[in-house]
Parts: structure tokens; sequence; C-alpha cells
């Protein structure tokens, strides 16, 4: 890669500029629709130049790295200006609506439908960091539709910021699955954090009851609404089915909490600690 145009410089996209003026000699370019992001993403060294979309023509690879709302019209937009041999991908959180859109486009075989789950709860350009890759999995959707050389290129991206890749055929089956192990985990985190702030007007007594657990748990419900209110929008129908599920498991625990049945409490609650190995295999692989 000799010159890179990352369009959209927050947590995502200006991370995955650092991480690569850190692993290649390429020439970064920085896009962004806020005038003021783009001038501190410049001045704290996340891009070497400010652009404009034109600079796609120029360039071998876009990396798409905007709120998913606005993800389709602009790759197609970017896959209408870019060369034959210019990579593009999107790193979304949620894929099958920009696979959808561009899926007739003549140009499809240089998009790959991609999505590093890493993250934070902070946004914009101060959010960039390096190393928030490291050790993570890059989820690559629809390969069959994408040339071999970009899911080369693709793959040896991630696998230089230390990524785990896993393909998915199905960008549908992805979006299902994510509602679960992550839309639903957000939505989680804010309705907590809201109940509390309900419940609790002194915000004082907040600070000084809240211990590590409840700092945890609603850790994301600082996350920036401009990114995930139309991550929820998008993936409503997995999410839907996913709340479904979790209201029903909190109802099952209310009723046993009614009727005191410790030994039901216990139950559910050393079964759901099966999840401690479940993640331990994760992080192992």
């Amino acid at each position: 890669m000799k010159k890179i145009a990352v369009i959209g410089l927050g947590l995502i996209g200006g991370s995955l500029a650092l991480e690569l003026k850190k692993s290649t000699w390429a020439t970064i370019y920085g896009i962004d629709k806020n005038p003021e992001h783009l001038q501190k993403a410049l001045d704290m060294g996340i891009i070497f130049k400010k652009a404009t979309l034109d600079i796609v023509k120029e360039v071998d690879t876009v990396i798409i790295a905007v709120p998913v709302n606005y993800i389709p019209d602009l790759t197609i937009q970017v896959l209408d200006l870019i060369d034959e041999e210019t990579l593009v991908f999107d790193v979304g959180s949620t894929k099958d609506v920009v696979c959808e859109a561009v899926k007739n486009h003549p140009k499809r075989k240089n998009f790959v439908a991609v999505h590093p789950i890493a993250g934070t709860e902070f946004s914009g350009p101060d959010a960039a960091i390096y190393n928030l890759f490291t050790n993570k999995v890059n989820i690559i959707c629809e390969q069959n539709l994408s040339s071999k050389n970009m899911i080369a290129r693709v793959v040896d991206l991630f696998e230089n910021i230390k990524m785990r890749n896993v393909f998915m055929d199905s960008a549908s089956l992805h979006d299902k699955h994510i509602a679960y192990v992550s839309h639903l985990s957000h939505i989680s985190s804010f309705m907590l954090g809201k109940t509390v702030l309900e419940i609790e007007k002194d915000e004082e007594s907040i600070f000084d009851m809240a211990g590590s657990g409840f700092a945890s748990t609603v850790r994301l419900a600082k996350s920036n609404p401009e990114t995930w209110t139309p991550i929820f929008l998008q993936n409503k129908e997995g999410i839907l089915k996913s709340l479904n599920e979790y209201i029903k498991n909190l109802n099952q625990f209310k009723e046993i909490l009614i009727e005191e049945s410790a030994e039901d409490l216990y139950e559910i609650m050393q079964n759901t600690n099966k999840i401690k190995s479940v993640l331990a295999g994760i992080k192992n692989q």
C-alpha cells in the first residue's frame, strides 16, 4: 500500500490510520465531514494529509469508517470513483444493508465487507489509540463476492495489526449474531444507566455508592449516540429478537425473586457461570 484514504476519523478510522502509519510506508489521507475532526486528526499525527472524496481516484486502499447509516451510499460513491485495482472496505458493525446496496455494482469485487470487533466507549479523533485491534477478531463477510486479490489484501492488512480473521458467508447471519454479542450489551448498558438516573436523583449518591461492577456494566452507556442510533435501527430485526429473549429472562428472574426461591436463583447464576469458559475459549483461540 502506498496511498490510503480513511473516511471517518473517529475511534475506529483513527485507530486504523495510526496502526497503518506504524505498519506501512503509505501516505494516509483523511476525509471527514467535520472540519474540526479533520484538523485535529492532522494536528495529532493520525493522518498525513487532509483530503476530499476525490482523493479515492488516486489511492490504492479506501477505508470507510463512518456511521452505518452513511455507509451504503458512500460506498457506492467510492466504488464509482476508484480504479480497477483499488481495495475498498468498510468497518461498520452491521453488514447486511451495505452488502445489499453494492451487490450489483460493477466494481463489487473491489469491496470487502469487514467488521473488526474492537472499540471503546469513546469517540472522535481524541479516542484513536494504538493497539486497539491487537488480539481481537476481524469478521469478513461474503468473501466469495470479492476478488481473491482484495480478500488477500484485507487478510494481510488485519493480520499485520495482529487481528484474527474469521469468515462468514452471510451478512445477515453476521447481523443476527452481532445483535446478541454486541448490540444487546450496549442496549443493556444504556438502559441500566437510564434506570439508575431516573430512580436515584441524587447524583452524589450514585458516585459514592457505585462500585466497579456498576462502572463496568454502564461503561458502554458513554458510547456516542450518533454512532449507535443507526446501528440499532439498521439491525432492528436481530436486536428485537435478542431483546425478546433478554426480556423473557429478566421476567423469569423477577418471578423467581418474587417467589423467593433461593434454589432457582442459585441454579440460574450457576448455569450462567459457564460463560466464563466460553469467553476463555474465545480468548485463547
